[in-house]
């Protein structure tokens, strides 16, 4: 007996495609539809057996937020992600909002079938070796790439931080004294420091390599300028 589902995708042309294919399996398909953001309005219209639910960033924030609403409000519809090979945080992301199973896009229609089958049985719809694949990463994971912006930052204290800052914003030592409300030599102490931390021979390359490393991105902003007390107005004469 057939299956009532619906496929939804980004990719129209990718979601009807693999209708078309299900229709000729003896599966009813509701509807082919895209794109995913209005997907949960769909499926909670149309109530089928089993969701098809296309994803191009299955760890991307947010990605699964159709599926928490339609398990929310229709719980009984199991939904299958289709999607790219997943990192374990993909597959844990999709299971935790709800899924019931997860099948590659590059899967053949014979394994997004079975798929759909047992999802529709309540059971866990995944590929031994995708499951595999995850175990390997979370028991293996790949040291994490050199930081240098965050490594750069740890060395400089939080005043040659604002100094720096200061200084890729074009600011020259009397600008950086008076924002700081510091003596120009003391910014021009500061300012040697940094340069001497970064390894560096001039402004221009500190600032340069703050842009490039993402260093001035996590940079706290710096303070609004302080604005001299009015002074209240003289008698008149």
């Amino acid at each position: 007996m057939g299956v009532r589902l619906m496929v939804v995708d980004d990719h129209r042309l990718l979601a009807e495609a693999l209708a078309s294919a299900l229709k000729l399996r003896g599966h009813r398909v509701l509807a082919a539809a895209a794109p995913v953001a209005g997907a949960a309005e769909l499926v909670i219209a149309r109530a089928p057996e089993v969701c098809l639910l296309g994803t191009a960033a299955p760890a991307g924030p947010g990605a699964f937020d159709p599926v928490v609403r339609i398990k929310r409000e229709r719980p009984q519809v199991a939904v299958v992600v289709l999607g790219p090979v997943p990192s374990p945080r993909g597959i844990a992301a999709a299971f935790a909002s709800g899924a019931s199973g997860y099948v590659r896009h590059d899967e053949r229609i014979e394994g997004v079938e079975r798929a759909i089958v047992k999802a529709r049985a309540g059971e866990a719809a995944v590929a031994p070796q995708l499951l595999q694949g995850a175990f390997h990463d979370l028991l293996h994971p790949e040291a994490e790439p050199d930081d240098e912006g965050r490594r750069l930052l740890r060395m400089l204290t939080p005043r040659e931080v604002e100094v720096l800052v200061r200084v890729a914003e074009g600011e020259d030592t009397r600008l950086i004294a008076a924002g700081m409300r510091i003596a120009p030599s003391t910014a021009r102490t500061h300012v040697q420091r940094v340069l001497m931390k970064l390894g560096v021979g001039s402004r221009l390359e500190a600032a340069a390599l703050a842009a490039r490393t993402g260093l001035l991105d996590r940079a706290a902003p710096l303070p609004p300028p302080r604005q001299a007390p009015e002074t209240p107005p003289g008698p008149e004469s």
